[in-house]
């Protein structure tokens, strides 16, 4: 029988005076007694709704029911029939709006906490299981993908999964997009990534990296050297700006380069990275990446961090779990303020953020109740670096260099449903077709894009 308690089962935690201060894991994961009684709260609903809300649609009932009945290793072989990241996912993905917020325990209480059993069960195999991933005879069928991101490496494993000779392209000396750059080690651990980039090596899938596609090699070039398809998962790496005076002064840095840093460039441990330390941050954003950027420039050593954001609390665009850790870590945040300048010393030094206050008019075109200046109500914060996290669209190297490839005005590749772009044999999908978005959006599409790859092949044979 269900056990019919009506909240989750709390998440251990490192408490917020001691993981401030340092890189080391946030969430420490449910043990065996946990997960177990957790998975216990599961109903197995005969309609399995919260499949729908899974955008690479899990088997989550029946992985469930493993944790439960103690077979550990069972509940991950089914994640992993249908997710090829279920450690990241179990950290990252967004669970409270996809299949929580389709669980029947939510209409009555909490949802079973769907995410912290996938992490257990992908982190429990992490560490108990020595049986190597299954290498498929070759289909005799090539394929190249272009980003290690979260969308790259869901295409790449589908593909590898069906036999395919999958090779993946990578501008960065290190696999993994926005999971190596931009997600901190204190949610996303890098081993974490490593070791799930390992496994899919191990199913054959070969990563090449330091290769800049449209300047080292073009899509043209991949296809007329035997690749019969081009999966394009290149993310959204360019950052947006405000515009407002002052963002070219020293100390003001794009979220995505001061994230890189900090992860990528390892400028959080003894690095050579160049990397301001500052007293005082103002980070102008509301998302995770907001979150992720604040909660890092603590850690940094800043004394004072003010998230800037010119909506209100209840439209926070980030994780309610990350603004809470966030809370608790010490940010402060400045609701319905929006900045219009930023000031600097002789020498060209940030030294401040002029703001004003904002309130809340009449719905704009995304449904949310537009922020309007109020009269007289200018400020300034004393800061020394302004981080602005405003969100990325895509790099337009990639449209500028393959002949044929229709984009939206904003720089977004224009596909059908399955990823097929314009361009005979190219398929894309993830933050390059969509803008920034999640993990497991840009997963579910790689892994769609792979199954249509796969099918127009076995069409045409």
């Amino acid at each position: 029988m269900a056990d019919m308690s009506k909240k989750k089962h709390e998440m251990p935690t490192e408490k917020p005076e001691i993981r401030n201060t340092n890189f080391g894991e946030v969430a420490l994961g449910y043990t065996e007694e946990l997960a177990r009684a957790e998975a216990q709260r599961c109903l197995n609903c005969k309609t399995s709704p919260c499949v729908a809300g899974c955008p690479v649609n899990v088997n989550i009932p029946d992985f469930i029911k493993k944790i439960a009945e103690g077979k550990f290793e069972d509940a991950y072989g089914i994640i992993k029939q249908t997710n090829a990241l279920p450690a990241v996912c179990g950290r990252v993905c967004p669970q409270e709006t996809q299949c929580e917020a389709k669980c029947v325990r939510a209409v009555k209480g909490e949802p079973v906490a769907i995410g912290r059993l996938e992490r257990f069960a992908a982190d429990w195999h992490n560490a108990n299981s020595t049986e190597k991933p299954v290498k498929l005879e070759p289909n005799g069928h090539k394929a190249a993908v272009i980003g290690s991101g979260p969308s790259g490496l869901s295409c790449a494993g589908t593909l590898a999964s069906k036999g395919w000779d999958v090779t993946v392209f990578e501008a960065l000396h290190i696999p993994g997009g926005v999971l190596v750059y931009g997600i901190p080690e204190f949610r996303l651990p890098k081993s974490i990534v490593s070791k799930e980039i390992d496994i899919l090596k191990e199913m054959g899938v070969k990563i090449d990296t330091n290769v800049v596609i449209g300047k080292t090699i073009t899509v043209d070039e991949l296809l007329e050297e035997g690749f019969e398809a081009v999966f394009i998962g290149t993310g959204a790496g360019l950052p947006k700006f405000m515009g407002i005076p002052g963002e070219n002064y020293n100390g003001v840095y794009s979220a995505n380069e001061y994230l890189t840093r900090v992860n990528l460039m390892k400028a959080y441990k003894d690095s050579s990275t160049p990397i301001m330390h500052p007293a005082r941050v103002a980070v102008v954003g509301g998302g995770n990446v907001a979150m992720d950027a604040a909660r890092c420039a603590k850690r940094m050593g800043a004394d004072e961090v003010y998230i800037i954001y010119r909506r209100g609390a209840e439209e926070l665009p980030a994780r309610a779990e990350e603004v809470e850790h966030a809370k608790e870590e010490g940010i402060i945040f400045n609701f319905l303020t929006n900045p219009v300048e930023i000031t600097a010393d002789e020498k060209r030094f940030v030294n401040g953020i002029i703001c004003v206050n904002m309130e809340l008019g009449e719905p704009d075109a995304s449904g949310r109740r537009k922020p309007v200046v109020k009269a007289g109500s200018e400020f300034k914060i004393d800061v020394d670096c302004v981080i602005m996290a405003l969100g990325t669209t895509p790099n337009p190297l990639i449209k500028a260099t393959v002949n044929g490839l229709d984009t939206q005005k904003w720089g977004g590749i224009i596909t059908d449903e399955d990823g097929k772009t314009s361009r005979e044999a190219v398929y894309a999908g993830g933050d390059a077709v969509t803008g920034a978005a999640t993990v497991i959006l840009a997963m579910g599409a790689g892994k769609k894009a792979a199954e249509a790859i796969d099918e127009e092949i076995k069409i045409q044979n």
